[in-house]
């Protein structure tokens, strides 16, 4: 089962509440979900896949797992795992939820983070090149 998108735009959701890109804020000691989403996103734009995305954002909240102690083999293993039943995808992701930001994919899967305001969000949103998805809302219609 592929977790992957390719050539494809994910738009925030439709009941979004913010319509300026948010930063995620800390919240406690450990870091949220959208925290380390961000920070692999935006940090390397288009070198990360949606499987990096969500494996790595899953692993590094683990309170269990020293992930920097895992050799290649055993990180390939629980990935494999990871992904052996069904997963939400970014589209789930608080980023493109609540705090305002877009996924664009290249064509070879790679992820780069879009802010709802700018120019490049209503490019990509409008482009006839991509296959534009929008996030899942936050509730129901």
């Amino acid at each position: 089962m592929s977790h992957m998108y390719f050539d494809t735009f994910i738009a925030v959701a439709d009941d979004c509440t913010t319509d300026v890109a948010k930063v995620p804020q800390p919240r406690g000691s450990k870091k949220t979900v959208a925290e380390v989403q961000f920070a692999m996103l935006d940090g390397q734009p288009f070198v990360h896949t949606m499987e990096d995305v969500l494996f790595h954002s899953w692993l590094d909240r683990r309170d269990d797992i020293d992930a920097t102690e895992l050799a290649d083999d055993e990180v390939q293993a629980m990935r494999d795992e990871y992904f052996s039943t069904g997963r939400a995808c970014l589209r789930a992701s608080p980023l493109t939820k609540t705090h305002g930001w877009g996924v664009l994919f290249d064509s070879e899967g790679r992820a780069a983070l879009v802010a709802s305001e700018s120019d490049d969000y209503q490019r990509h949103l409008h482009d006839p090149g991509l296959t534009v998805l929008n996030a899942m809302r936050s509730k129901r219609a």
